[in-house]
């Protein structure tokens, strides 16, 4: 009979290895609910031209018009997992270092969560709705003007300037922090640290970004929180104990998650690649 090897203490250890280790956790909206669905449909309303109010007649305020509206389906693709088993045999002769427990916090934070990074950052990148058009590779001298080029995009498309994050793979990163504008204001950045943030620019909150993380061929990105969503239905794990066939431990994790733009907001990221 499958003994499930503290079912509670599995689920704690998935989040403990997954909290603070995602760089996009608390980034993208959480509005959105997949809780007993896998396609979710996005309604925005079209908002109406304003006329001129005229002060005689009946339709002083213009005629009534319905109010019109876009959909967007969200799908939930990725459906990853792992299953690896610990045997008791190398557990016991291998001085006891092969632990469950600490298998399975490590193939959290080496595997599920930077996979999940990638492909949510790939996505981002993908569908944003600005991209830079200067080819030229970056510097100490340019980068911060790229940064505010990004930043202009947002500002025009009425993006609200707070809960912008600013993802910057960590060579840009040491470029940006080499910059004048950035050594500037080094003392307010470092004020504004939270958690996961590595500081403040341009009135962004900054997260680096490991570089296999990073989609290929990508400097930074800009995303306002509530022009992307990247929903997590399943992070699940489980550790058996001698189940039927093995002796010794079985480690099975399933994560079912995905990663939109909303084609209604998607000015609110901007991408910046390499030349």
């Amino acid at each position: 009979m499958t003994g499930n090897l503290s079912k509670k203490s599995a689920a704690k250890l998935v989040q403990e290895a997954a909290l603070g280790t995602s760089v996009l956790q608390g980034a993208l909206s959480e509005e959105y609910s997949f809780v007993g669905v896998k396609t979710v449909e996005v309604i925005t309303a079209v908002t109406q031209e304003m006329t001129d109010y005229n002060r005689e007649g009946t339709n002083r305020y213009g005629t009534p018009a319905e109010i019109q509206d876009t959909a967007q389906e969200l799908t939930l693709t990725q459906d990853k997992s792992f299953s690896v088993t610990v045997d008791k045999g190398n557990y016991q002769d291998q001085n006891f270092l092969k632990k469950a427990g600490a298998i399975l916090k490590a193939q959290i934070r080496e595997r599920a969560i930077p996979l999940y990074d990638k492909y949510c950052l790939g996505v981002l990148a993908a569908k944003a709705g600005a991209a830079n058009e200067d080819t030229s590779a970056l510097t100490k001298a340019n980068i911060a003007s790229r940064v505010m080029d990004g930043t202009v995009v947002l500002d025009d498309a009425e993006m609200p300037e707070e809960n912008r994050t600013l993802f910057v793979s960590a060579k840009a990163y040491k470029l940006l922090k080499l910059s004048d504008e950035f050594i500037s204001v080094q003392e307010l950045g470092a004020k504004s640290i939270g958690k996961g943030h590595v500081g403040e620019f341009d009135g962004m909150a900054v997260r680096k970004v490991p570089a296999r993380r990073m989609p290929e061929g990508v400097n930074f990105i800009i995303v306002h929180k509530d022009s992307a969503t990247a929903p997590r239905k399943l992070h699940d794990a489980k550790i058996h104990k001698d189940p039927p066939g093995i002796s010794g431990s079985l480690i099975e994790g399933r994560w079912y998650y995905d990663c939109f733009v909303l084609d209604a907001r998607n000015k609110g990221v901007y991408v910046d690649k390499a030349a």
